[in-house]
């Protein structure tokens, strides 16, 4: 119904421009250049770190995520999981349960 609805409403509005013989403008499309921030910064920790720096950093920053409040390991292994499974984040299977007990020992609940 909702369809409808709002495929009349569309209708309705349009109807003026289409009866008065005046075709809708075309979209027109442009390039645009962005630049993202960059950073060197990599997750502290040696090699417990490994597997935060191999697999999250391609798409956020160290700093982003360092300033994240704290969670859960619940919580941190939804977020991990979200970011495999929905975002398709390149992140190995294998090194999850790292990830997930990295940020979790990041900053511990109380």
């Amino acid at each position: 119904m909702g369809r409808i609805l709002l495929a009349a409403i569309i209708a309705i509005g349009a109807a003026p421009a289409f009866a008065e013989g005046q075709a809708p403008k075309p979209m027109t499309f442009t390039s645009q250049k962005i630049e993202l921030p960059q950073s060197e910064r990599m997750f502290p920790g040696g090699p417990e770190a490994e597997a935060i720096n191999n697999n999250c950093l391609a798409c956020h920053s160290a700093g982003m995520v360092l300033t994240q409040p704290k969670l859960t390991k619940a919580q941190w292994t939804e977020t991990v999981n979200k970011m495999a499974k929905v975002y398709h984040a390149p992140v190995a299977p294998e090194d999850s349960a790292a990830i997930i007990d990295y940020l979790t020992n990041l900053k511990p609940q109380p």
